[in-house]
């Protein structure tokens, strides 16, 4: 599907059909040209509500709010999906920042117009191939084309790598294993000129990372340690991801009920977000250097896994001690995270993770959980991740609950002695593989809830949503304006 925005007024602008939002339930907005027939059709202009008078799609928004807007224009394109247009126009719809609303209109269109039919026999056509977006401002905002073109052009981007992100975690684990996942990182280097480093089981032995090898062992489908680098001239900040990629999670000998394994090829959506920002962050000519790193791995059971009881040792020399094998991630990121700090001196460190269903406990399905301790870095990735679009809550540490994960036999157990405060202490776990240098850079991203969804919710679809990838590049964007 092709988006750009023309300079032209939209009566002046063919197409099939023409996108109308009505906001905040004014059906007397001068754009709004089919009052009476709205009228007669009892249109009550909700979210989610629409209706087609001629050659004009009406669609319900709540309010102004870039969110509602986005989610009005994903609605838009689900109901011209099944219909026979090929062609639309819409025009601007601005209540302060030109970016801000442009943007969160052509999300809305890319995101809503995703699908994923991989593995269906007969493909999903869409026949709606153009959109115009037309330099009429409704609301009679004064606004600078070249601004609304660049933000047309960059949202393009963003969403984009963000339904990429989709694809991969909602590719099965048959085919996106570690090495296949560390293949495709080879292929996002090359298209972009990026440094690759590729590390297999080899290196995992020799460099002491025993934590996340251990994960690894049961498995057919060896580990791969994934580092890709975007390195611009002049870059005014350096960024490290960390991401986790369980290719698929059967929880180990600690196994999952039956029903928990079904959609753990969504344990890869960490290190699928990694991927993703990746494969922007060029495109978007930040200055800004980014290394992301992966541990992709399977966990699954045999007669030489890892088990409960077993003491593993971390790439910085402590001892952790295995009471449940389903806590598996946090080990993976353990080992990349010290890989990471060894590797890179980094401004700031975000690991991206399905880490805890404690944490979906603690804010539901769609929000993220940030945890860190700075207050300061926590505000700046709420900040951004909500001009993205992305549902964040902050979770904050506790000393009291540090000794939760304190064993008996090594220097830290892999579970609480709670079973509360699941995801904090989760996050607690990692910070004893962050050096104190880098504890005030450092935060901990947990999208366990809205990284994978059987649902369709706002402009997301049923299966993977993209979780983490918006959010940290418009982290990055942010500190360009800053600089």
């Amino acid at each position: 599907m092709n988006i750009a925005l023309e300079d032209k007024k939209i009566k002046d602008i063919k197409s099939d059909i023409e996108i109308v939002l009505v906001i905040d339930n004014n059906q007397k907005h001068k754009w709004v040209k089919d009052t009476k027939e709205l009228k007669i059709q009892n249109f009550s202009a909700k979210e989610g509500e629409s209706i087609i008078i001629d050659s004009r799609l009406y669609i319900g928004v709540d309010s102004f709010e870039h969110d509602d807007i986005r989610i009005s224009c994903a609605n838009a394109i689900k109901i011209l999906r099944d219909k026979n247009y090929k062609s639309a126009k819409v025009g601007l719809y601005l209540n302060g920042c030109t970016s801000k609303y442009v943007r969160a209109m052509v999300d809305g269109f890319v995101l809503g117009a995703y699908s994923f039919d991989k593995y269906k026999s007969e493909k999903i056509d869409a026949k709606l191939k153009n959109i115009t977006i037309s330099n009429s401002e409704y609301s009679d905002k004064k606004f600078n084309l070249q601004e609304a073109k660049d933000a047309v052009k960059k949202a393009i981007i963003v969403s984009n790598s963000t339904n990429l992100t989709r694809d991969i975690v909602n590719t099965t684990p048959e085919d996106l294993t570690p090495i296949a996942m560390s293949k495709l990182a080879k292929k996002i280097a090359k298209e972009n000129g990026y440094e690759c480093i590729i590390e297999d089981e080899k290196y995992l032995e020799q460099n002491g990372m025993g934590a996340m090898l251990a994960v690894s062992r049961a498995s057919v489908h060896k580990p791969r340690l994934i580092h890709l680098a975007y390195k611009p001239k002049k870059a005014i900040a350096k960024i490290t991801l960390v991401g986790k990629g369980l290719t698929y999670d059967s929880g180990g000998l600690s196994l999952k009920p039956s029903d928990y394994m079904v959609t753990m090829k969504s344990d890869k959506s960490g290190g699928s977000a990694v991927l993703g920002i990746m494969n922007a962050v060029k495109e978007l000519n930040l200055p800004i250097e980014v290394h992301g790193i992966i541990g992709a791995v399977e966990n699954m059971i045999g007669g030489n896994a890892y088990k409960p009881d077993d003491i593993l040792i971390a790439k910085n020399g402590k001892s952790i001690e295995i009471r449940n094998t389903d806590a598996e991630g946090r080990l993976v990121l353990a080992d990349c995270l010290v890989y990471a700090q060894e590797r890179v001196e980094a401004d700031y460190i975000f690991d991206i993770a399905t880490l805890t269903g404690a944490c979906v406990v603690a804010l539901g399905e769609y929000t993220t959980g940030i945890m860190g301790h700075s207050n300061a870095l926590k505000h700046k990735m709420t900040k951004a991740a909500r001009s993205s679009g992305e549902l964040v809550g902050t979770l904050s540490f506790n000393k009291y609950l540090k000794k939760t994960i304190k064993s008996q036999i090594a220097d830290i157990c892999n579970i609480s002695s709670t079973r509360y405060g699941g995801a904090i202490t989760a996050g607690m776990f990692l910070d004893n593989f962050i050096k104190d240098k880098n504890r005030d850079k450092w935060l901990h991203l947990d999208i366990a809830g809205p990284a994978y969804v059987e649902k369709a919710w706002g402009y997301n679809p049923y299966g993977a949503s993209g979780a983490g990838v918006r959010m940290v590049l418009k982290f990055m964007e942010q500190l360009t304006q800053e600089g």
